[in-house]
């Protein structure tokens, strides 16, 4: 009976440690972080390379990727707890904050002026940003390129009120573009690239001389962050030694890309060419740059309430 007994405590206490170890197992699983990507950019390459898997594994974490049409949409999934991680331009995430989302500021890439535009068709007689008055623009509603359209016309002299715009995301706004049912498109890289190349695409202007600077940030859920110090940092090394390579090695970056993106490498050439290198911590200037932002769209009345970025900057303990 003893020796029965004894058998049956042992195998008792091997089915706890085999639910132990699946319990651990479970949780290991859960040691994912979630990040968003557009169809373009560090990202995608960090993504095509597995570099973050890699740099990720001795944390114990793995990566879920998930694609998204423009920042709008990836920073509403982070509002809804869908996602942890993500890059957008200016615009989305001063319209999120507004909208409540938990976001925080944890870096920032240079200016990039020229990769974002406002585009009009070859054959349009639109010759200058002051005769889009009265016409139509498509541009994707909380873009970066919304701040872009706001700070152009300004500098023409117009209202914004004076043209008529449409909200597209950029392959419906590509194909309102190409069949002439708009005539002015507001758009970034790749797709701006794509346009003056296979649509021979006229640049009105960009961001150049002071009209927009274009940074593009990396946001990430404010739970997640200020819980995995750690993680996001392993991130962010990540992106510094993929900048690294891209920047010395565009001609590569853009055949890799061109798979993944459905674009030609040549146009993605053109496009890595104006796109800005480097990962940096917000500085102050760069808070007080989307302060502006935010103000002004909020002076415009697109933005339901003012809002202060640096409530959004990741700082100690956040």
């Amino acid at each position: 009976m003893k020796s029965l007994f004894a058998r049956a405590t042992a195998a008792a206490a091997a089915a706890a440690i085999l639910a132990t170890v699946a319990v651990g197992g479970a949780e290991a699983a859960d040691k994912t972080i979630r990040v968003g990507y557009q169809k373009y950019g560090t990202f995608l390459l960090l993504k095509a390379r597995g570099l973050l898997e890699k740099n990720l594994a001795p944390l114990g974490f793995t990566v879920a990727w998930t694609e998204f049409p423009g920042g709008p949409q990836l920073l509403e999934a982070l509002n809804v707890g869908a996602l942890d991680f993500g890059i957008t331009g200016e615009a989305p995430p001063i319209f999120a904050q507004a909208a409540g989302a938990p976001l925080v500021y944890v870096a920032n890439e240079p200016p990039a002026p020229r990769s974002e535009a406002i585009l009009v068709p070859k054959g349009s007689p639109i010759q200058s940003v002051a005769e889009l008055k009265g016409k139509s623009v498509a541009l994707n509603k909380g873009s970066n390129v919304h701040y872009l359209l706001v700070k152009a016309l300004e500098k023409a002299g117009l209202q914004y009120s004076d043209v008529k715009t449409v909200f597209l995301a950029p392959a419906d706004a590509r194909a309102a573009f190409e069949h002439g049912s708009v005539d002015a498109w507001a758009i970034w890289d790749p797709f701006q690239a794509a346009a003056e190349i296979s649509l021979e695409a006229r640049t009105l202007t960009n961001g150049e001389g002071g009209v927009a600077a274009n940074r593009q940030f990396y946001l990430g859920e404010r739970k997640f962050v200020s819980a995995n110090p750690a993680v996001v940092d392993a991130v962010l090394a990540s992106i510094k030694e993929i900048d690294v390579w891209a920047k010395d090695n565009i001609d590569q970056a853009a055949t890799e890309l061109s798979p993944a993106v459905g674009i030609p490498a040549p146009i993605l050439k053109l496009a890595l060419s104006r796109q800005s290198w480097g990962v940096r911590p917000i500085g102050s200037d760069v808070a007080a740059d989307q302060q502006k932002i935010a103000d002004a769209f909020h002076a415009l009345g697109l933005l339901p309430k003012p809002i202060k970025i640096g409530d959004a900057v990741r700082g100690d303990g956040t």
